[in-house]
């Protein structure tokens, strides 16, 4: 039979007839309810003419495609069979699958096929899922049926996209400068990205589109593939001489690395697969409201304050006092102790792996801190990096065995990396978390990971590291976890299936996160996006920034404090606390609503917002980034809207105003003005004149639909 799934604008149509690997006939925009005859119609038809110098039957893309079905690129599957000559019927050497369909299960919104081929001993699984909202879910299961290892080089996934999706848009970058844009037409042969740090790393490729030449976040067809996992990967784009074109995903193994015994099987991460009719926010559409459905987050976001760039290592009842006063003044509902707390940890270069209260710093423990925080009405949170251990730490010179790599490695902040797949080193770990959260009424951990694995099998490091997560969720429901690694370097939905919140970067400096918010953005929900004001001199870039810019910044996310506001000014915490006020005020639609992003046609401007689900309100950010390129504006354009309401726009400030090189602005802005009250479509099509911004500057803007009551 033919297999179409439907749902939310787009369909995946898989010919399942007869005994080969189905093929996928169609995944893209919504063919509409197709009767059994048309549908054998489109399959009938779609098969191209033989080639010259080629099989002498039409090559289709299957599911798992390899040599020896006349596929030439890049295969699905690659193993090696060890063993004797011959194990059973199983013959050693590397695999040349022929495998065959012996059975499927469907349902409207999933597919389950078993594939096998019994002359190698090989079974796989693969299971097709499409939400409600659209998104595509594949993985494979590969089951060794013989009585001898198999050795497993690679379990892909490969989808077709049609031949007009040439122009490729993925990413790199580098600490404190995460998910930068890159675009490359791809011509024939393969664009790869290949993760080979331990974790996805700062320059993950994270998102693989390939789409209509010139595609924005507001149009053009899109087709983008993500790998669920937080270990090495690999995502690539591959057009071949043949005719097709395709985008794939999967784990990237070392050799030897996954080894699977007789009657053991393999399970690959979930790849992520989405098309949009609408440009990249259309891919937002879909993944933000199918991440929301299964995400682990209890309640709102909390205003957060972390102690790193307040205090760095300099921790005590007397240092941290007036700060966690200052912090409660100033409106923050979460207050978080960063590294420095345990024994020993007086720097970056040891005690890491020691995971208890330095007696020194803490002599009555955490409890006189905790007090404090709750007293003044805060929750109260802790930083920890289970998964690395400073040669110069109790644990270290106790175990060296339990270390990952050889002793004569190079160390990576000075540290090394805890092999979690040794059950004693497991066990302890998981051990000292539990303590930790059974003595203290912690609400949050902060998990950190601040280096890349140079050694052992980033596999069994990477499934360790679920497990344990898992296994501190399982004790603690209640505790939220953030992940961090040294910033934004494992951010993918393989880890955001255990978490509450990720550190999105480790810079603070909001002319870098605009950016990298905004890109970030595309797979993961605001919400989950920690952002947070930081000093007026970046820790990280010495870049100094106005307070409105920073403010504006942060308010776009998970939002936070990472400044020591016991040396902002009086006026200064009376603003932040008012912007504290209007983020609470506001989280509810910032962490619900659509995330658009404009297309504007100045690259020293960018417009980004959040628009309710029923269309009533909007909070949108106009941020001059750069000189401008004219001495007047283009209009602003609000995305997004319903272009048959009326709205009402106003200027919103949360407490300092963005800074202007114009004598007075627009006329509609001007005190005293007129309100302004226009229709949805005539804020998208013509727009309002804007303030000719200093650049480093950002203006927010309030859109209400004329209809909605004010509380």
């Amino acid at each position: 039979m033919i297999t179409h799934l439907r749902a939310a604008g787009v369909s995946l149509i898989l010919d399942t007839r007869g005994t080969k690997v189905p093929v996928i006939l169609h995944w893209g925009t919504d063919l509409g309810d197709l009767a059994e005859s048309a549908l054998a119609t489109l399959a009938r038809t779609l098969p191209p003419a033989v080639g010259p110098s080629s099989i002498d039957v039409p090559l289709q893309l299957s599911l798992l495609p390899g040599l020896s079905e006349g596929w030439s690129g890049r295969p699905a599957i690659g193993a090696f069979r060890t063993g004797s000559a011959s194990v059973g019927s199983a013959a050693t050497g590397t695999l040349q699958l022929d495998l065959t369909l012996v059975g499927f299960v469907s349902t409207d919104t999933s597919i389950s096929l078993e594939l096998a081929d019994a002359s190698s001993a090989v079974r796989v699984i693969t299971v097709i899922e499409l939400s409600v909202e659209g998104v595509l879910r594949v993985k494979h299961e590969l089951f060794n049926d013989g009585d001898a290892e198999l050795q497993l080089a690679a379990l892909d996934t490969l989808l077709p996209v049609p031949d007009r999706a040439h122009e490729i848009l993925d990413f790199t970058g580098l600490w404190t400068h995460e998910r930068r844009p890159q675009r490359t037409t791809l011509n024939q042969g393969i664009w790869n990205r290949e993760s080979r740090h331990g974790r996805p790393g700062h320059d993950d490729a994270y998102l693989m589109v390939a789409g209509t030449l010139g595609f924005g976040f507001r149009s053009g067809e899109v087709w983008a593939t993500h790998l669920a996992w937080s270990g090495d990967k690999r995502l690539w784009a591959e057009a071949s001489a043949l005719g097709i074109t395709v985008l794939g995903a999967g784990e990237l193994l070392a050799p030897g690395e996954v080894t699977i015994a007789p009657s053991a099987s393999y399970t690959t991460p979930w790849t992520i697969a989405v098309y949009s009719a609408t440009g990249l926010d259309g891919l937002s559409d879909r993944l933000h409201p199918w991440i929301r459905s299964w995400s682990t987050i209890p309640s709102a976001r909390p205003v957060i304050l972390n102690t790193w760039e307040a205090v760095y290592f300099d921790q005590g009842i007397n240092e941290l006092s007036g700060l966690v006063d200052a912090a409660a003044e100033v409106g923050v509902e979460r207050f978080v102790l960063d590294d420095g707390w345990f024994s020993g940890r007086t720097d970056d270069r040891r005690a890491l792996g020691d995971w208890f209260v330095d007696s020194a710093k803490w002599p009555e423990g955490l409890h006189p801190l905790i007090k404090r925080v709750n007293d003044a009405g805060m929750e109260f949170g802790l930083w920890v990096e289970p998964e690395m251990v400073n040669p110069e730490s109790e644990l270290a010179v106790a175990h060296p065995d339990w270390m990952l790599g050889r002793s004569s490695e190079p160390t990576w902040r000075f540290q090394r990396v805890l092999d979690l797949g040794n059950p004693d080193a497991f066990d302890y770990v998981l051990g000292r978390l539990d303590a930790l959260l059974a003595e203290y009424p912690i609400a949050y951990l902060k998990w950190d990971h601040n280096r890349d694995l140079l050694a052992g099998s980033t596999h069994h490091q990477t499934s360790a590291l679920y497990k344990l997560v898992d296994a501190v969720r399982a004790k603690h429901p209640r505790v939220e976890i953030e992940s961090c690694a040294s910033g934004g370097a494992r951010i993918d939905l393989g880890i955001l299936e255990r978490v509450d919140r990720v550190w999105t970067s480790d810079t603070n400096d909001p002319l870098e996160r605009q950016q990298i918010q905004r890109y970030t953005g595309i797979l993961v929900p605001p919400e989950y996006l920690g952002s947070h004001l930081g000093a007026a001199t970046s820790h990280t870039t010495w870049r100094t920034s106005e307070l409105a810019f920073r403010l504006a910044t942060a308010l776009f996310g998970s939002a936070g404090i990472e400044w020591d506001v016991t040396r902002a000014s009086a006026d200064e915490r009376a603003i932040i606390s008012e912007w504290t006020g209007h983020y609470r005020a506001n989280r509810d639609l910032l962490h619900s609503g659509v995330v658009v992003r404009a297309d504007d046609a100045d690259p020293a401007v960018m417009t980004h917002g959040v628009v309710a689900q029923d269309g009533s309100r909007a909070i949108f950010s106009y941020a001059s980034l750069a000189a401008p390129r004219a001495a007047i504006p283009t209009l602003l354009r609000f995305p997004g809207l319903d272009p048959e309401r009326l709205y009402r726009v106003r200027a919103l400030t949360v407490g300092a105003s963005p800074r202007s090189i114009q004598d007075a602005p627009p006329a509609w802005l001007a005190e005293g003005a007129e309100e302004v009250v226009l229709s949805g479509a005539v804020l998208l099509l013509v727009g309002v004149p804007v303030p000719l911004l200093a650049p480093e500057n950002a203006a927010l803007f309030e859109l209400t639909a004329t209809d909605i009551t004010a509380p």
